[in-house]
């Protein structure tokens, strides 16, 4: 019996996930541009004619993970604007972050480094400047929180939470097992969400 639509796309799209983890997996060992094609294949265990039938290269792979993470960031966002009131929406924001980096430091590490890499690579920087716009656009809506709990200077309060949660995603993505995560997660939920 023949498979249904449905099947060819649930392992079409299995597929090409597997795919982008064998190719996260391995720009975050290599970096990107000494990643090549044949390691990411034999990575996800499959053919390199099966990889460009999804994939036209590296890069290609790199512009879908990039788009997958601005959606993962927008889903976030758009998550905590939908809670009723700006204490639920930070701590949803807060939680979200410090959880994800917690069971993905190295992923966490490898957009990191994609965000801050140099204007000459032509490449990387393009997905770098795609990023940094998507975390500026949710800076904007972060804000809007800040002004609904009544801050002096939204602006400025969004910077320290902003900052204060970019480190500790840092410390928790640099020292994944000596970091007192849960500890530091609660004393920023107390600080930003409770009156």
């Amino acid at each position: 019996m023949p498979r249904t639509q449905e099947e060819n796309d649930r392992i079409r799209q299995a597929a090409k996930e597997n795919i982008r983890t064998a190719a996260m997996e391995v720009f975050i060992e290599k970096g990107y541009h000494a990643s090549v094609i044949d390691d990411i294949a034999k990575r996800a265990g499959v053919s390199k004619g099966l990889m460009y039938n999804y994939y036209k290269g590296k890069e290609d792979l790199l512009a879908e993970m990039v788009k997958m993470r601005i959606e993962e960031i927008n889903h976030v966002m758009h998550t905590a604007a939908a809670l009723s009131s700006p204490s639920e929406q930070l701590r949803h924001i807060i939680e979200g972050a410090i959880n994800n980096v917690k069971q993905h430091p190295k992923i966490y590490r490898f957009y990191l480094h994609l965000q801050t890499q140099p204007e000459k690579d032509k490449i990387l920087s393009r997905y770098s400047q795609m990023l940094n716009e998507t975390m500026a656009d949710q800076f904007e809506v972060q804000c809007g929180f800040f002004a609904k709990l009544g801050s002096a200077d939204p602006r400025m309060r969004s910077l320290y939470f902003s900052s204060t949660l970019h480190g500790m995603m840092l410390m928790i993505s640099t020292y994944p097992d000596g970091y007192p995560v849960e500890e530091i997660k609660e004393q920023t939920i107390r600080q930003f969400c409770e009156s």
